[in-house]
């Protein structure tokens, strides 16, 4: 399935993405040993229980030894084990070693005295390199470097991807076409430790915090974020990880103790600070919202002003954070005295997706569990506890309101995506929405949409069908009619 959707924007990318070195044994053995104290931690909190009754429960994973390992890898092949061991023997067979001294070094009657390794013309020799007409060598290595390279006016889209036990980013390559339909090819992928469930690109380099690049970060059902340089490919391990298991082991019990600053469930909404570039805003089931200081690594402020798991966070400025919790509510707090002060409007469900107007300051945008939207004004906030009613309330699913997203050129024009698997476009105009165009996408429940900001008709969207969808809006007629203008 597909769970979070984040576009790069255009030029953030290298134009050749770096290739990783090949982890070292001392790395392969550190990331089996995070693995196993990962499952010896799952197993402890099974056992054990949380204070915290918003914790998510997952299913403990037998172990498999490495005599079945082997066995399902034979499987795979085709073949059994002995069948394997017999190849093997037929092939040494035919060698005849045990005849191995007793050959004759005596030349053969009508060979040239060099045997079959001499070539009256090297063009003849397989085994000389040829070169082409510039003199270079006429290998696959310019082919490779074009199959990887980025161009400048190249879209790249990645997703968090889950596929049977396999966790990944996919970071795909979108191309515009003249006749407006994107053709779209994974770049490369990115493997995760644990499943994904958000996403947030952000250009902080924690190295050289002057220099801009092109990282992103992931959030898991583990308690931690995961930050990855999506310049390099073929990396085994995340440029940074955020918070997550201890490795103090005690004596007796299970190594299951999490960093103090850490999240203590899953990770569930992200959210970079494009101003304040080194803060990043989680979110998550424990009912916490963390910030980070990437610049650090560590937690700088935790705010606990919600009674359920927090889903979702978005920034209204550099300043004010907005959070929708599955406690009904929506609360927005002042940054500037560390979230101290704080208003909390009322919603009808369960907040699943929560957006801020890109083309009104005033104004963020909520999708509930019971398939309605509802649309908010700022300047409604109060000290008590439900600030403003709704500006309006929009049935937009039969099923949860999974994702919501502005277009960022065309006020007043958004998509919403549920689980009834529908996306659909509407005009929210002078706060009466009307449904412009939906698609049943073919993607499953549909768990994510996001317009893309250098193309701001390409929308992506992606769900439990594991394929991801890019509709070019503006093909719409009744769209066209109503933006393109």
């Amino acid at each position: 399935m597909i769970t979070a959707i984040s576009w790069v924007p255009r030029g953030a990318a290298k134009t050749v993405p770096i290739e990783a070195e090949p982890p070292t044994q001392e790395e392969i053995e550190e990331a089996k040993k995070s693995i196993a104290l990962g499952r010896a931690g799952g197993d402890a909190d099974d056992a054990e229980g949380d204070e915290d009754d918003g914790d998510m429960e997952l299913d403990d994973e037998d172990e498999v030894d490495e005599v079945a390992q082997a066995r399902a890898a034979a499987k795979a092949l085709g073949k059994s084990s002995s069948a394997a061991v017999g190849d093997i023997s037929d092939g040494l067979a035919e060698l005849n070693m045990d005849a191995y001294d007793e050959e004759e070094d005596e030349l053969e009657v009508f060979s040239t005295g060099l045997g079959d390794l001499y070539y009256k013309d090297n063009e003849d020799d397989p085994y000389i390199i040829k070169k082409n007409d510039d003199g270079d060598e006429d290998d696959d290595d310019d082919s490779e470097i074009e199959d990887m390279t980025i161009k400048p006016t190249d879209i790249v889209l990645v997703c968090a991807h889950n596929e049977d036990e396999f966790n990944s980013l996919q970071v795909s390559i979108v191309e515009e076409l003249e006749d407006g339909d994107p053709n779209m090819f994974v770049h490369h992928e990115v493997p995760l430790s644990d499943f994904p469930l958000c996403t947030a690109w952000m250009d902080f380099n924690r190295e050289n915090g002057d220099e801009k690049g092109n990282f992103i970060a992931v959030g898991t059902m583990n308690p931690i974020i995961e930050i990855w340089n999506l310049d390099i490919v073929d990396e085994v391990e995340p440029h940074a990880v955020l918070g997550g298991l201890s490795k103090k082991q005690i004596k007796g019990k299970k190594p299951r103790y999490k960093k103090r600053t850490s999240h203590k469930n899953s990770v569930l909404g992200l959210a970079w600070n494009a101003v304040v570039r080194n803060v990043l805003a989680s979110s998550s089931a424990d009912k916490t919202i963390r910030l980070w200081d990437l610049s650090t690594g560590q937690c700088a402020v935790t705010l606990q002003h919600h009674d359920g798991k927090v889903q979702s966070v978005a920034w209204r400025s550099p300043e004010v954070l907005l959070s929708g919790s599955f406690d009904k509510s929506v609360i927005m707090s002042d940054m500037r005295d560390n979230g101290q002060t704080y208003h909390k409007w009322a919603v009808e469900a369960d907040v699943e997706s929560l957006v801020c107007d890109p083309h009104n300051e005033h104004s963020f945008l909520v999708s509930l569990d019971n398939g309605m939207v509802q649309a908010f004004d700022t300047r409604t906030a109060s000290s008590n506890s439900n600030s403003g009613q709704p500006t309006f309330t929009l049935h937009a699913h039969n099923k949860a309101a999974s994702a919501i997203s502005f277009c960022p050129s065309k006020p007043n024009f958004i998509a919403t995506g549920g689980t009834d698997k529908m996306v659909k476009l509407w005009d929210i105009s002078n706060n009466q929405p009307s449904c412009v165009a939906s698609l049943n996408a073919k993607l499953g429940a549909v768990f994510t949409v996001s317009f893309c900001n250098d193309s701001p008709f390409l929308l992506a969207c992606g769900g439990s069908k594991g394929k991801l969808k890019v509709w070019n809006t503006l093909s719409e007629p009744a769209v066209a009619n109503k933006f393109s203008k």
